[in-house]
């Protein structure tokens, strides 16, 4: 494993919305019309231009990914996906978790994006365990960074302190792993 990918992974503790970076992606619902958790506060802090500008997305299916103008936020796109509700993980939870991710970072890197941050995608109310989701999201985005030169960075930006020192455990499991 070329540990130079390891170097285009970060992981960071604050708010998604405060990122600078070429896009932020947003775990939305499949209306994409806002919600709580960070699609919440994405569209609060982007502004009611994003609201308006998703309306004409009609809608995203799971595992899938559509992008948007920043608006008020300091990146200038924000990607929007729809991760799986949790049930028992033999439902298509995994392929559509890890889904996400790709899609997301295909999207990044069709709109030139040489950044982009990430929530815990469907690790809130949607009930994916969080040591699996974020499993799956460091494999998949370790897959896609070795077949792809964009984005350079990738962003894994974690909001409390619990789950920002479960991350950096969980990175390292990964790393040793691989």
């Amino acid at each position: 494993m070329d540990r130079g990918l390891w170097e285009r992974i970060r992981v960071v503790q604050g708010d998604i919305t405060r990122e600078r970076v070429a896009a932020i992606v947003n775990a939305a619902n499949r209306s994409l019309l806002g919600g709580g958790g960070v699609d919440g506060a994405i569209h609060r802090a982007a502004g009611p231009e994003l609201l308006e500008f998703c309306r004409t997305l009609g809608g995203c299916p799971t595992g899938e990914a559509k992008i948007s103008p920043g608006f008020d936020l300091p990146a200038e796109f924000v990607i929007h996906t729809v991760g799986p509700v949790y049930r028992d993980g033999a439902q298509g939870e995994p392929e559509a978790l890890s889904s996400c991710y790709r899609r997301s970072l295909e999207v990044a890197a069709e709109h030139d994006c040489l950044s982009v941050a990430f929530p815990a995608i469907s690790t809130g109310v949607y009930g994916y365990p969080f040591e699996a989701a974020s499993r799956i999201a460091l494999r998949t985005t370790l897959a896609f960074l070795q077949e792809s030169d964009s984005p350079e960075e990738v962003r894994f930006v974690l909001y409390g302190d619990g789950d920002y020192k479960s991350f950096h455990r969980i990175l390292e499991s990964v790393k040793a792993d691989t």
